[in-house]
C-alpha cells in the first residue's frame, strides 16, 4: 500500500453508447443501446438514458427492447471505438510509462512512476487535467479514481460515475470498505458471495472481522487469504505496463442454429480470415489453431492443432480450422462458432503445404469456385418444411441487407454526403445524414442496391482537437479551493 494516492484508474462512461451519441447528434440525450441485434444478441453498453429503464450490459437484447422499446438499437462499430481508445491511451502514456489497459475503455496508471504526482493535491490535479484532456480530444467523458492501490482506485472510479473524480485517502481504506457488499471485492462472484452469505457474511467488514483463518476454511488457502487481505484494505498488486496477449480469437453466435454442414464450414473459414486479420493487426503470428463449437444443447467443444511453426497465413489457418471441424459432430445444430490462434510469436515460418494448397485453389476455375460456395444464407433447419421460393428469396434478401447495412454504421451518399444507417427492410435502407458536430440531420430512404450509396469509415468525433503532445509540461501544482479530496466532483 502506498502512502500517497498515486494509482489512477480511468473508466470511460458508457463508452460505446457515448461514442455513438457523440457521432450522431440526433441521439444525444436519448436512450441508446449497443450490441447484437439478433434474437440471441446481448447488450454491450447502454447509455445512461437507457439505464434509467433498467437496461444494462450483458442483458439479452430481447429483454432490453421490452424495457426500452423506443431506444436506438445499434450494431457496434469497433473501428471507431479502437481509434478513440488509442487517443485516450496516448494521453495516459504521457502521464507515466506504467499504463495497464484492462479493455478499450479502462486502464490503471502509476502516476508516481511517471513523476506526475506524489501527494494528494498533485494526484487530484492531474486527475482533473486528464478528464479535461480526454473531453477536449475525444468529446467523451471519463471517470477517474485515485487511491494507494489498484483495488481502491477502481472502486473510487466506480463511485465517481458518471463524469466525476473520486479520491480515497490512504489510511481510510478499511473504513471506506467496511459497509460495502462482499461483491465489491475482486474475485467475489455470485457463487462465492452466496457461499459467504450462508456463513453470515454479507459486507466487507464481516470478512475482516471473520479473520483469515475462517476465510481459508471456507474458501481455501489461496482465495481465503487473498480475500482477507483485500477486506482489510491491503492490495500490493503493481501496475503492469505490458500484458502480453496469449491468444487471438473471434467468435459468432448465430440467430438460428446452423444445420447445413457446408454453411458451417463456410462460417469457420470466414472466422479464420477475421482471426488472421486481428493477428496481423497486432503484428503477431501463432502456432496453434483452436476451433470452438457450441452446439444446439449448449454443449461446447474445443479442438486444437499445433502447426510446425508460427504463421499468419490465412490459408494455413483456414485449412487447420477446417480439419478440426471434421472431428466435430454438428448434425444437431450449431449456435456458436469460434476460431482462435495461440502460441503467439513475433515472426512467421513459411509453410510449404499452405503454398501448395494456395496454388491448388488458384487453379480452380472461377465458375467452379462459385458453385462450391453456398448461396443460401438463411441458416434454416434441415428437415424443416421448405418455404415458397418467393418467400425464401425475400428472407435471404432481408438478411443480406441487414448484413450489408448494419444499424448505426457509417455510409456515404454521392449527393447527400455522410450519414448512418437507421435501419433496413423490405428492400430499403433508411439513412440519417449528419456528422459529429453538425445539427441533427434529415432522414432519407433508398433501395438497398442504390449505386450512389456505399459503406464509409467512421469520422473523428472531434475535429481540430487541441494539441496535447507536450502535456503535462511539468508536475501539476495544487489549485486553491480544490475541495475535499474524498468527494466526487463533477463539472
Amino acid at each position: 500500500m502506498r502512502a500517497a494516492p498515486t494509482i489512477l484508474h480511468l473508466d470511460m462512461d458508457a463508452f460505446y453508447a457515448s461514442a455513438e451519441q457523440a457521432a450522431k447528434p440526433s441521439l444525444r440525450g436519448k436512450p441508446v443501446v449497443v450490441g447484437g441485434l439478433g434474437p440471441r444478441g446481448v447488450v454491450a453498453t447502454a447509455s445512461y438514458e437507457a439505464r434509467r429503464f433498467g437496461v444494462h450490459s450483458a442483458m439479452p437484447m430481447a429483454q432490453a427492447r421490452r424495457l426500452a422499446p423506443n431506444a436506438a438499437y445499434l450494431v457496434p462499430r469497433f473501428a471507431l471505438y479502437r481509434s478513440v481508445s488509442d487517443q485516450v491511451m496516448e494521453l495516459l502514456g504521457r502521464l507515466s510509462p506504467l499504463v495497464e489497459p484492462l479493455s478499450l475503455d479502462e486502464a490503471f496508471v502509476d502516476l508516481e512512476a511517471g513523476g506526475t504526482a506524489d501527494d494528494t493535491a498533485s494526484a487530484l490535479e492531474i486527475g482533473r487535467q486528464l478528464r479535461e484532456a480526454i473531453e477536449a480530444v475525444t468529446g467523451l467523458s471519463g471517470s477517474v479514481g485515485l487511491a494507494g492501490s489498484k483495488m481502491l482506485a477502481k472502486i473510487a472510479s466506480e463511485e465517481a460515475k458518471p463524469d466525476g473524480i473520486r479520491l480515497i485517502a490512504p489510511g481510510t481504506e478499511r473504513e471506506h470498505l467496511a459497509p460495502m457488499p462482499v461483491r465489491t471485492l475482486p474475485g467475489v462472484g455470485p457463487a462465492t458471495a452466496d457461499h459467504l452469505r450462508r456463513a453470515g457474511m454479507t459486507t466487507v467488514d464481516d470478512l475482516a472481522e471473520a479473520g483469515e483463518a475462517e476465510l481459508v476454511r471456507l474458501l481455501g488457502k489461496a482465495h481465503g487469504a487473498s480475500l482477507h487481505r483485500m477486506a482489510i484494505g491491503l492490495d500490493d498488486r503493481p501496475v503492469v505496463a505490458e500484458r502480453d496477449a496469449k491468444s487471438v480469437s473471434v467468435e459468432d453466435t448465430f440467430d438460428m442454429d446452423l444445420h447445413d454442414r457446408v454453411r458451417v464450414r463456410t462460417e469457420v473459414e470466414r472466422l479464420a480470415d477475421r482471426c488472421v486479420q486481428r493477428l496481423r493487426g497486432a503484428g503477431r503470428s501463432g502456432r496453434t489453431v483452436v476451433l470452438k463449437v457450441r452446439r444446439y444443447d449448449f454443449s461446447t467443444l474445443t479442438r486444437s492443432e499445433t502447426l510446425r511453426g508460427p504463421t499468419d497465413d490465412p490459408a494455413v489457418v483456414r485449412e487447420a480450422a477446417a480439419r478440426l471441424l471434421e472431428s466435430v459432430d454438428t448434425t444437431g445444430g450449431v449456435r456458436l462458432l469460434g476460431v482462435g490462434v495461440t502460441g503467439l510469436a513475433d515472426f512467421t515460418q513459411e509453410d510449404l503445404f499452405a503454398q501448395a494448397a494456395g496454388e491448388r485453389a488458384a487453379a480452380v476455375p472461377p465458375e467452379d469456385a462459385a458453385e462450391a460456395r453456398p448461396q443460401d444464407d438463411t441458416g434454416g433447419h434441415e428437415g424443416a418444411a421448405e418455404p415458397e421460393a418467393g418467400q425464401q428469396d425475400q428472407d435471404n434478401a432481408e438478411q443480406l441487407a441487414a448484413r450489408r447495412w448494419p444499424a448505426g454504421h457509417d455510409v456515404c451518399h454521392e449527393v447527400h454526403g455522410h450519414g448512418w444507417v437507421q435501419g433496413s427492410g423490405v428492400g430499403r435502407v433508411t439513412v440519417r445524414f449528419e456528422e459529429p458536430g453538425s445539427p441533427p440531420g434529415r432522414v432519407r430512404t433508398f433501395r438497398v442496391d442504390d449505386p450512389e450509396l456505399r459503406a464509409a469509415e467512421p469520422l473523428p468525433l472531434v475535429r481540430d482537437a487541441p494539441d496535447y503532445s507536450s502535456w503535462p509540461a511539468s508536475r501539476p501544482k495544487s489549485r486553491s479551493g480544490a475541495g475535499s479530496p474524498g468527494a466526487a466532483s463533477r463539472p
